[in-house]
């Protein structure tokens, strides 16, 4: 896989699997007494936060599938099944109790700061997303996507904080069937690419079963 191919699937799997446009109407609900400059604070906050969590994960991802002793195609397979929960949830245009379960969402709309939980975790950085991460990491070939593999990280974090801040700024131009559409236009793409990572898992197990 060439480096552009990886971080066109990088920047795609984990921008969908984050869903920043589907934690709009969640992020507004749970913010309604706050000012923008509020809103604009905790949605700052929590994407950096989001950022380093699956950051820390990018880079101690093979060690964990080493100290586990997980294969890379196992991995892929059981992130499939988690992805694919997420895209049929994403489909009925509601987000995912994987992503965040309705507690999390209850204890959210409670909460006077909502920046670390639940909006950092696990609605941004949640199973989902760490799931990705360390998949994408296993997939990398060598340093230059290794390294890659960070700046999407930052990229797609960044893009959740500038969809967060114009939410923040222009909640009441929402329109909630538009909203709805993107979302079910996401889950359709992350579960073509929750089956592209069983594909791959299942062409590295025949590659190293002919190997034999």
């Amino acid at each position: 896989m060439s480096i552009s191919e990886y971080l066109l699937l990088a920047l795609s799997s984990l921008f969908v699997i984050m869903d920043p446009v589907g934690l709009v109407p969640l992020f507004l609900a749970m913010t309604p007494k706050d000012t923008v400059a509020q809103r604009v604070r905790m949605a700052r906050m929590a994407t950096i936060l989001a950022a380093v969590v699956l950051m820390i994960f990018a880079l101690g991802g093979k060690w964990v599938f080493k100290l586990l002793g997980i294969s890379l195609p196992a991995f892929q397979m059981a992130g499939c099944v988690v992805l694919l929960l997420i895209a049929l949830d994403m489909l009925k245009a509601k987000r995912s109790q994987v992503q965040e379960s309705q507690e999390e969402a209850a204890e959210g709309m409670a909460k006077d700061d909502i920046a670390i939980t639940p909006l950092a975790i696990p609605m941004l950085a949640g199973p989902g997303s760490i799931t990705t991460t360390m998949l994408l990491q296993g997939r990398a070939e060598g340093w230059p996507q290794q390294v890659g593999l960070f700046f999407v990280i930052a990229v797609v974090c960044f893009a959740a904080y500038l969809i967060l801040r114009w939410a923040a700024h222009g909640a009441k131009r929402l329109s909630p069937l538009i909203l709805k559409i993107v979302q079910r236009l996401m889950g359709l793409l992350l579960a073509a690419i929750a089956f592209q990572f069983l594909i791959n898992a299942v062409q590295e197990i025949m590659g190293q079963t002919v190997s034999k």
